[in-house]
């Protein structure tokens, strides 16, 4: 397939924001979502042809899928896991739906509120106070899973990727093959 870069006219803006780890949102980045849609299969086979794999989800965000993580997204990745699903149970304690996620605002009495309701799983993972949440979600943002808008964070549909991770999770804690096989050894 011969690809003319001239038809792609955002090929830099878009390679410069994949390529260091952030995703695209549709609803934050329309006009560079745009070009990539129209122009996805020139898109993948150059990134591919870099090394890159393209992920673009309809559900409106788009990354690059890696392997290799260094310490630092690594350790972002275990505390934006560990705060997006303590958010998830917050909310849905709170009887808020979790694809409604989108509209949700976390603001500081929100993140107050994660911090004293989980502290001691917090801890753990060594997000000590507030302020600590508050800096994981800044990181988050600069990579496109939030946004902040006047003083509050939103999330993003890239957010996705990590509620159907829970999702699975769940699925497979439901129906534990192990945990049958286990069970019916029990009765016997």
């Amino acid at each position: 397939m011969t690809i003319d870069l001239k038809q792609l006219p955002q090929l830099q803006p878009l390679f410069k924001l994949l390529s260091s780890g952030a995703h695209l949102n549709r609803l934050q980045d329309s006009e560079l979502w745009v070009e990539l849609e129209n122009h996805q299969s020139q898109y993948e086979t150059l990134f591919a042809a870099l090394g890159f794999s393209l992920v673009l989800d309809g559900r409106g965000y788009a990354y690059f899928k890696t392997d290799q993580a260094s310490a630092y997204t690594g350790k972002l990745t275990r505390r934006l896991a560990l705060l997006l699903m303590l958010l998830f149970e917050y909310q849905a304690d709170q009887g808020l739906h979790l694809f409604q996620f989108q509209q949700w605002q976390l603001d500081m009495p929100l993140i107050n509120k994660l911090h004293i309701h989980y502290h001691a799983i917090l801890e753990a993972e060594e997000i000590t106070s507030p302020q600590t949440i508050k800096e994981t979600l800044d990181s988050a943002a600069r990579i496109g899973f939030l946004v902040l808008e006047d003083g509050a964070f939103r999330l993003q549909p890239a957010v996705h990727r990590y509620l159907d991770l829970f999702q699975e999770l769940a699925q497979a804690e439901r129906y534990d093959p192990m945990q049958t096989e286990d069970d019916a050894e029990d009765t016997l």
